[in-house]
Formats: C-alpha cells, sequence, structure tokens
C-alpha cells in the first residue's frame, strides 16, 4: 500500500477539522504534514473522482467533505488511491522453470495455486476489516490521542 493512503486518510480527518464551509487547498493540507503538494494533489484527486471529497475551483477553491466521515470506510479511501485490483497477483511462478509440476493425467485443470488460495483468504480478511471502520471512528481516536489537533489545524489555516 502506498503512502498516498496514509496521507489521503488524514487529509480527511484534517479536512473534518476544518470545518463543512471551508475549502482547503491541496498545498495547504500538504503544509500541514510537509509533503509534496503535486504528489498530494493527485490522491485529493482520486477522492474526489470517488465522491469521498469536493472539489472547487479559483483562488478560494479547494477540497472538502464530499459526505461525513462516519459515511466513508478506511476501504472506501483505500479503493479510491489504490484502485479495486487485488493487492497480491499471483502469476503461476509454479508453472516455470524446471521446478514447473506435470499437467494431471486425466487433462484436468491444475488445481489452485496454495499460495494465490492464502492470499486471496488473507486480502478478503483485510478488505472486511477496513470496510468494517470509518473515518469518524478514526476522528474520535485521533482527537484522544491530541485533543488540541482540531483547534491547532483551525488557528494554523486561519492564520494564512
Amino acid at each position: 500500500m502506498s503512502e498516498g493512503v496514509e496521507w489521503a486518510l488524514h487529509s480527511c480527518v484534517n479536512l473534518a477539522w476544518s470545518g463543512p464551509d471551508r475549502a482547503v487547498s491541496a498545498a495547504r493540507l500538504a503544509a500541514w504534514h510537509d509533503l509534496p503538494a503535486a504528489y498530494l494533489n493527485k490522491q485529493l484527486q482520486a477522492l474526489a473522482r470517488a465522491g469521498i471529497l469536493s472539489s472547487s475551483p479559483g483562488p478560494r477553491g479547494g477540497f472538502r467533505l464530499a459526505r461525513p466521515l462516519a459515511a466513508v470506510s478506511l476501504m472506501d479511501v483505500v479503493a479510491a488511491v489504490e484502485g479495486p485490483e487485488e493487492a497480491f497477483r499471483c502469476a503461476e511462478i509454479r508453472r516455470q522453470g524446471p521446478g514447473a509440476g506435470e499437467p494431471a493425467a486425466d487433462g484436468a485443470a491444475a488445481a489452485d495455486c496454495a499460495i494465490a488460495h492464502a492470499m486471496t483468504r488473507a486480502e478478503l480478511a483485510w478488505r472486511k476489516a477496513l470496510a468494517a471502520q470509518n473515518l469518524d471512528e478514526i476522528r474520535q481516536q485521533a482527537e484522544r490521542q491530541a485533543p488540541e489537533a482540531p483547534r491547532r489545524l483551525r488557528a494554523w489555516l486561519a492564520a494564512q
């Protein structure tokens, strides 16, 4: 998973803290965590295409949440940033080189790769766990860990 997922998740929480009436530019969101603005902007655009954020152009434009954090799962953000493809892709290397197995004598298809099967089960569990947790739960946990963070962000945004 790319660092863009982490950046996108933090940006969603930061946008919630900034308030519903404030659009925040990618450059400002990036500056808050000292991130490259152009790369963060790509993640924010992906979130906007997925309907998680909305964007508005112009000097007062930027990004804001398009839906409440409680309606956005961690899996929604991962899928928006990383795409819907499976994380593990079996290339069937067991069928290559000197280690390649013999085809079945009766012409039947070979059994599924045990490694691919295990990885698919693990990925499904991972996706279910991400889908079961929403960003409002993350926001609440972040506020318990750093109660002053929302106020600090709003003050920083207002001073700029």
